[in-house]
């Protein structure tokens, strides 16, 4: 056997289980240099980076945490085709050190396939931790293939994985002996088998890996691989006859008696490679008992979740509003400055009225975002996130869904459409659509800014609990819809739902900035696409026409008045009373001109539909703006409003003119409706992507809008009503 020519870029695919630690090892690996795409013809997700290495590009494809290389799932399926269809130079295989019986089952099936492996010994800092180690060199030998051990999380041994998988690429092709051996009947039908398929290959013929791989996958009964890879009937027919052999012989199903042998080999090679110090082990067992037996606690468990829920939301307020308002006043200063140096016109109103009014008003409220998704990438890194499924699977299959459903549900809390991407998890069709469906209500970072715009302006001594009290009510009116449509359209019986736990980690400063950094950066650059591009949209429809018709010649009373002040002399009493008519005509003729320019008229013809919620035109035109996204509507109000002050005006003015503008009612039937009505024009792309239909995309828009039309109304009415009844 010669050794391969070295090639100048090597193709590595990255596979494990999940919560193996894959994706922090790949970032550490690839650092900056990664896209994001999905595998051609399928909606899931793969990552791919890059890194150069001893002279050498190494390409690596993150493939989707799976358990096995089944056809159980659309992940699993996936990652077998590209696997083997791909043929990456190497597999680096990532197992969970602490776990390694659950891991070896996916490597297994990678050993049986032939390809050049790595096997990364990930996160032994932990198992370490749990009196759990691995002699590496023996495990190495044994398995045929490099064995590394890392730390994914903090770069340890990346160098040496990077090594690694430079041997493995360049080593010679792998031996044809066998490392898994079967039932001795089984093993003489897999060579029966493995006999006839060389003749009915594609191509090239089968080698004996591939040859004996596809022999196990017949006897599995694997219908996708049968399909694919064998055009002979009289194959097929004899692989079914062998299976009915082995069923007769042992009462047992072929695919069960191959799934009994790797865990036979699972076994043996823990047993001479795995050393266990039970004390330590026992101390962490009993701690994640412990932990367990108070935050899964039946009675306990659901307070402890919605008051952590409810300190994160307290916490985003009352914190963030520091940095909050030194970035509300660096905005106003940068603002007055600029409207200071230029010269009036209508350049100086696009930057200062436009530009900065409208995306400054949404970059004011970076750090609650920052607070929020640090609180969340805190949740996750614990492990407490993962837990948060068992705590409501009870009462969501009540409702007619799984726990499982409820993880891309509390995702939606960053942004829905990754959230809507995470039901690819739920292999229930009907449940899956259901899922997707319900999502948007889960209120998105997006609207946190509104949230926090007018639970300040109007509910200031409990704005905390008010923006908590949006969240849980998205909740709350999403498993509503899930009761409602599962006992209507979505009629089916929900799947028995099985989760790991994964253990309880103490999160790295770096693993939670990692998970942070990513959805700030997202916010930012709405900012600075999205929000920027809608602010000149909206400053220009209420800018033009300039000269519109008025009911009366505002300039000529307002000169007036200015030359009455100049009469007035010293008199401030006089000169006081003229500049307050000075200021209602100013004002006067801003709201006569906003209502008559672009802006203005498209918010009169579409107030009367939401008219019934209490809201003028200026609302109506900020809702409708939202469509495009969430962070728009700030921008939108703080255009509107601020039409006619003085330049440098903070968010304070904005929250007073608000006041001014609506009553409390109001502007929580507002709040209310931007939390349940349609959502951004990049969900809507999603949820069309995801299932695949214009008619279930189209139902998921009408049924929110329906929805937020119908609650706003009541938030609204009742509202009204408890103002008008509650002592002066």
């Amino acid at each position: 056997m010669t050794t391969s020519e070295p090639n100048n870029t090597i193709t590595v695919a990255l596979v494990g289980n999940t919560n193996c630690g894959k994706s922090s090892l790949f970032n550490k690996l690839t650092g900056s240099h990664q896209h994001v795409a999905n595998f051609s013809g399928t909606t899931v997700a793969k990552k791919t980076g890059s890194v150069t290495h001893n002279g050498r590009t190494i390409d690596f494809v993150d493939l989707p945490g799976i358990a096995s290389l089944s056809s159980g799932s659309m992940r699993e399926v996936v990652s077998r085709r590209f696997i083997l269809e791909e043929q990456p130079d190497v597999i680096v295989n990532v197992l969970d050190t602490g776990n390694l019986e659950r891991s070896l089952l996916l490597s297994t099936q990678l050993i049986e396939t032939g390809l050049r492996r790595v096997h990364c010994l990930n996160m032994v800092d932990e198992a370490g931790n749990r009196g759990i180690s691995v002699k590496s060199a023996l495990f190495s030998t044994l398995l045929n293939a490099p064995v590394v051990e890392t730390v994914g999380h903090k770069g340890e041994g990346v160098d040496a994985l990077l090594d690694a998988v430079l041997q493995a690429a360049d080593a010679p092709e792998p031996e044809s002996d066998t490392l898994i051996h079967y039932d001795n009947h089984l093993e003489e039908s897999i060579q029966r088998l493995h006999e006839e398929l060389p003749h009915d290959a594609e191509g090239d013929a089968l080698n004996h890996h591939q040859a004996r791989w596809l022999a196990i996958k017949l006897l599995e009964g694997d219908e996708e691989i049968a399909q694919q890879q064998v055009k002979n009937p009289a194959i097929l027919e004899r692989a079914r006859l062998e299976r009915e052999k082995l069923a007769a012989k042992h009462s047992n199903e072929a695919s069960i008696m191959l799934a009994n042998g790797r865990f036979g080999f699972i076994r043996g090679l823990t047993h001479q490679t795995v050393e266990r110090k039970q004390s330590t082990a026992d101390e962490f067992n009993d701690r994640s008992s412990q932990a367990d037996s108070l935050f899964l606690n039946r009675v306990f468990g659901l307070p402890i979740f919605f008051f952590l829920m409810w300190l994160m939301f307290q916490t985003t307020f009352e914190l963030g509003a520091y940095p909050m308002d030194w970035i509300d006043a660096a905005v106003g200063a940068f603002g007055e400055w600029v409207g200071n140096t230029m010269s009036d016109g209508q350049l100086k109103s696009l930057i200062v009225e436009g530009i900065i009014g409208g995306v400054g008003g949404v970059l004011v409220f970076l750090p609650n975002i920052v607070i929020l998704f640090l609180f969340i990438a805190l949740f996750e890194d614990t492990g407490y996130m993962a837990r948060v499924p068992f705590l409501v699977d009870r009462f969501m299959r009540a409702l007619g869904l799984q726990g499982k459903a409820f993880i891309p549900m509390l995702m939606g809390f960053g942004c829905n459409v990754p959230a809507i991407m995470a039901t690819r998890t739920i292999e229930n069709p009907k449940e899956r659509i259901l899922t997707i469906i319900i999502n948007p209500f889960m209120s998105c970072a997006a609207r946190l800014p509104v949230y926090i715009l007018l639970a300040g302006a109007f509910f200031a001594d409990s704005a905390g609990t008010v923006v908590f009290g949006m969240y849980l009510g998205g909740i709350v009116v999403a498993l509503a819809s899930a009761f409602l449509l599962k006992r209507t359209l979505f009629q089916a019986p929900s799947e028995p739902f099985v989760m790991e736990l994964p253990p309880y980690r103490r999160p790295t400063i770096n693993s939670v900035i990692s998970h942070m950094i990513e959805p700030v950066m997202e916010f930012l650059k709405k900012v600075g696409g999205v929000v920027l591009v809608g602010s000149i949209i909206i400053w220009f429809l209420q800018a033009y026409p300039v000269n519109v018709p008025l009911s009366k010649d505002y300039e000529g009373a307002i000169a007036r008045v200015e030359a009455n002040i100049v009469q007035a002399g010293d008199d401030k009493a006089a000169i006081e009373a003229l500049e307050e008519s000075k200021t209602k005509l100013e004002v006067a003729m801003s709201a006569e001109q906003q209502e008559n320019r672009y802006l203005g008229r498209l918010g009169k013809t579409i107030a009367p539909l939401f008219e019934p919620m209490g809201m003028d035109w200026k609302s109506s035109v900020a809702i409708l703006t939202g469509l495009v996204a969430k962070e728009v509507v700030v921008s939108t109000l703080g255009v509107l409003y601020r039409v006619g002050e003085e330049v440098g005006e903070d968010s304070t003015q904005l929250m007073t003119a608000l006041r001014n503008a609506m009553p409390a009612s109001t502007a929580l039937a507002l709040m209310v409706f931007v939390l349940l009505y349609m959502p951004c024009i990049s969900t809507v792309a999603v949820i069309w992507r995801e299932t695949g239909s214009l008619g279930w995309t189209g139902f998921s828009v009408g049924f929110s809008m329906a929805t937020a039309y119908i609650m706003a109304m009541m938030v609204n009415g009742i509202a009204v009503q408890m103002m008008a009844t509650a002592p002066s």
